[in-house]
């Protein structure tokens, strides 16, 4: 029998990602990745059908090339400034407490907890289950199998545009894939990047994409705070466009060649030359002033990160810090500045146990791709183990809806 394949699609303000892996003796194989620069999105929310549209099945043609396989269907990720969260319990009572609690009384439990107040241009995308109560009995990770006549669980619900969505879906239609499910990116993101020890601890997830910055809070194994901020790469590089003014190419390239979080690191004498607006074209400029540049917004950034951590969960309690990806964390001195701003231990998070066509892979502007790989793959061991006796199918319906049901990006 052949091994099932699982493909990701990463839909972001600089590039769109497509990924399609199988999954071979438990491990993850890359068959094909497909890469192209972003277009008709901004803070990755559509703002052009059209381009949306061509951007994204140029990203799927090519990875259904590298793979050998046709894309029927993929993950989906999910962000931008249109996503909130809360955290909403929900409350259901046992028919028969003499009987064990079921799995039907699990998705009741989570089915009223998705039933929040929210405004008629939202939607829930999102009921991740925090722990559970039984009969008063809090913290149990699955209730299933236990006694008692009351069931709680406390869940974190995200909610989105339901025209953003909507744009999303329609480009992913377009493009002629249809979608398994959405899942948040930083949820994702975190499935590739952070441990368990780290979850059970307390760790945020930082993923400065180009025009947007995610954050996802864990403690005791379980997401208690999501965000996402409208800051980004590409601010970083604007930035360098206004204080050297210089064109935006050139400011990317500068930030990527010469760009340092920490001016202290950069040797205070030493200049480079780049590309300029004006007759000359060229212009010399010190480099420690792009990382005094650089140094400025990211500190700003860090301000906001901790500003949206207090809103959701005391700092004290993160003993395991802070876990830095996506593209923009890969500005050299980072971390430190991370560890210096947030005086949380910091590191950068890069996707691990792939294999196959996986170098490229390992870079932190992959790990929301990874992770909804990850959650393909989890969504599947769902199913399964939701009706083992179903043949495979059968398990496009209503099995699907029981995954989308129980998903929890967290690793086992």
């Amino acid at each position: 029998m052949a091994n099932p394949t699982f493909a990701a699609i990463d839909i972001g303000t600089t590039k769109v990602a497509t990924i399609v892996a199988e999954v071979a003796a438990g491990e993850i194989r890359i068959l094909g990745t497909g890469v192209t620069p972003s277009a008709g999105l901004t803070k990755g929310m559509v703002d052009n059908i059209h381009a949306a549209t061509e951007t994204i099945a140029s990203s799927v043609e090519r990875a259904a090339m590298a793979s050998g396989t046709t894309i029927m269907s993929a993950q989906v990720g999910i962000g931008g400034p249109h996503i909130s969260s809360m955290n909403s319990r929900g409350i259901v009572a046992i028919a028969d407490p003499r009987h064990p609690i079921t799995q039907g009384d699990v998705q009741r439990a989570l089915e009223s907890a998705r039933i929040v107040n929210v405004p008629n241009n939202r939607e829930v995308i999102h009921v991740v289950p925090r722990y559970f109560v039984v009969d008063g009995q809090a913290d149990v990770i699955d209730p299933v199998g236990m006694f008692g006549s009351r069931l709680d669980v406390e869940t974190h619900v995200v909610t989105a545009s339901s025209s953003a969505v909507h744009n999303l879906l329609q480009c992913i239609r377009n493009a002629g894939v249809d979608h398994d499910s959405l899942i948040l990116q930083p949820l994702a993101s975190a499935e590739a990047v952070i441990d368990r020890e780290e979850m059970d601890q307390g760790v945020v997830l930082v993923d400065i994409g180009g025009g947007t910055t995610d954050i996802a809070v864990y403690l005791q194994g379980a997401v208690v705070h999501t965000a996402v901020l409208p800051v980004g790469g590409q601010h970083f590089t604007r930035d360098l466009v206004i204080a050297l003014r210089v064109p935006q190419m050139a400011a990317e390239l500068a930030k990527r060649q010469y760009g340092n979080a920490i001016p202290s690191f950069v040797d205070e004498h030493e200049e480079v030359e780049i590309d300029a607006f004006g007759s000359a074209g060229k212009k010399t400029v010190q480099r420690r002033y792009i990382a005094e540049v650089l140094q400025a917004r990211t500190e700003e950034l860090f301000e906001m990160v901790a500003a949206e951590v207090r809103r959701g969960i005391q700092q004290d309690v993160l003993s395991a810090g802070v876990v830095l990806t996506g593209g923009g964390s890969s500005l050299p001195g980072i971390e430190y500045l991370a560890e210096e701003v947030l005086s949380l231990p910091a590191r950068i998070g890069r996707p691990h146990h792939l294999s196959g066509l996986s170098d490229m892979l390992h870079d932190p502007a992959y790990a929301t791709a990874v992770g909804l790989l990850r959650g393909a793959v989890r969504e599947r061991e769902i199913m399964l183990r939701s009706s083992p006796l179903l043949p495979s199918a059968s398990l496009g319906g209503l099995m699907r809806k029981v995954a989308q049901l129980m998903r929890v990006i967290l690793p086992q």
